[in-house]
């Protein structure tokens, strides 16, 4: 049983559908779908449910999802370790990033981490679950991640050490064609699956401050914020994006905000590390963030504490 099978199964249970899944997975639905019948052959069973739709998992399936759970997670930490302890770099510092924030907070990261010692580092980009799969199997010392402030998450904070690194703020902005749209009773907007953590912060934390006789038209979906930028750049519709992501659009004029017409919702930059933190050169990168990252004007940095 490959790895990458028993993630494509998880990736099905926790989308609901095969074209959620087969995003997750980062491939197109037709070579997912090709992927899945390839699993069920080499097994010799029926896995999922074409009678329904969307393509679901058999109940029988769905009820080992534990188990699949747990072997993924130790096959994980079993394939790190064998890559690491024949690998020349094995002393590499690993990290992983949310999508949203690879390409705006992880260089600097990464800045921080070499700026005085030959190091190594690698980076992952992953959704916020994954991450905390990366993070709990051993594969990453630590990973930086989006939360929303003030948000209870008491298991995070038991199994986790933090660090707020610095803020950021999702807000609504469109290509300037669009911008009078907001004026008017629909928007065409650009939204994110339910099952992904913009998708969560929209429904629980915007969603409710919208006007009510206010409809957003769902003109396309994607669970990667750098699809969804492209979107907003396209004229698609209008798209809730990090700041971070949108600075130097907003600023050159080829996107506008729109902020004063619909809700925002800040976000904070959040390091992870398992609460028994990890070896010598994790520990000295962990103080590091603390100490040498340097975050431009529109990532200010809030805080310094640890929280448990």
């Amino acid at each position: 049983m490959r790895l990458e099978w028993i993630e494509d199964i998880l990736a099905v249970l926790d989308s609901g559908s095969l074209a959620r899944a087969a995003e997750k997975r980062l491939l197109t639905q037709s070579a997912f779908t090709r992927r899945v019948r390839l699993i069920e052959e080499s097994i010799g069973a029926e896995l999922f449910d074409r009678r329904r739709k969307p393509v679901t998992l058999m109940p029988g399936v769905e009820a080992l999802a534990p188990e699949l759970r747990d072997l993924s997670m130790r096959l994980r930490k079993v394939r790190y370790r064998l890559k690491t302890a024949t690998s020349q770099t094995g002393g590499a510092l690993n990290f992983a990033c949310q999508h949203a924030i690879t390409t705006t907070v992880s260089p600097l990261i990464v800045r921080a981490l070499t700026a005085d010692r030959h190091a190594s580092v690698r980076v992952r980009s992953s959704n916020q679950e994954e991450c905390l799969m990366h993070l709990l199997s051993g594969e990453v010392d630590f990973v930086v991640m989006y939360t929303v402030p003030d948000a209870q998450t008491p298991s995070l904070e038991r199994a986790f050490e933090t660090l707020t690194l610095g803020s950021d703020i999702l807000i609504p902005v469109c290509a300037p064609s669009l911008k009078d749209s907001v004026r008017g009773s629909q928007i065409p907007g650009i939204s994110y699956p339910s099952n992904v953590f913009l998708g969560q912060v929209f429904d629980r934390n915007i969603a409710p401050h919208l006007n009510d006789d206010l409809q957003i038209v769902t003109k396309a979906e994607t669970a990667l914020t750098l699809a969804a930028y492209e979107f907003a750049l396209g004229g698609i519709g209008v798209a809730w994006l990090p700041r971070s992501m949108v600075v130097e659009a907003l600023a050159q004029g080829s996107l506008v905000s729109l902020e004063a017409d619909l809700p925002a919702q800040p976000l904070d930059i959040k390091a992870f590390r398992l609460s028994e933190g990890g070896g010598p050169q994790s520990e000295t990168a962990w103080q590091d963030i603390l100490s040498q990252i340097v975050l431009p004007d529109h990532l200010k940095r809030i805080s310094h504490g640890s929280g448990s």
